[in-house]
């Protein structure tokens, strides 16, 4: 089976990148295991917990990611470089069990996957 990373760069909020990233990364999960979410640049903001899309009448699919671990999706990490540019840090609390990484090793995790998908 081929090792699948999904990378989210994208904000939650203005496009339907993250919605539609973790649609395929929750249909993917049901046919492989071997699957690594990273989020880098400003997809570090699909992370944030209390956010209120209702507000900016967008649907609320963020929380979703925290069911990944039900899926058997335990391999997620952030960039903390992304992190640090936007003002946030990797103590942070977020919606998911993430690892920060700086971007070079997110570089060389990223190679050892057949597929990357960016969302």
């Amino acid at each position: 089976m081929k090792k699948i990373a999904f990378v989210f760069t994208q904000g939650p909020h203005g496009t339907s990148a993250g919605r539609e990233g973790l649609d395929a990364l929750l249909a993917t999960s049901a046919l492989t295991e071997d699957i690594g979410v990273f989020f880098m640049s400003d997809g570090v903001f699909q992370l944030m917990p209390a956010q209120q899309p209702e507000k900016i009448l967008a649907r609320n699919y963020i929380a979703t990611f925290g069911v990944l671990s039900l899926y058997d999706v335990d391999q997620c990490f952030v960039c903390e470089d992304s992190l640090k540019s936007r003002g946030l840090s990797a103590g942070h609390e977020w919606v998911l069990d993430v690892e920060p990484l700086s971007a070079s090793e997110i570089r060389g995790r990223l190679a050892s996957f057949d597929v990357v998908m960016t969302f």
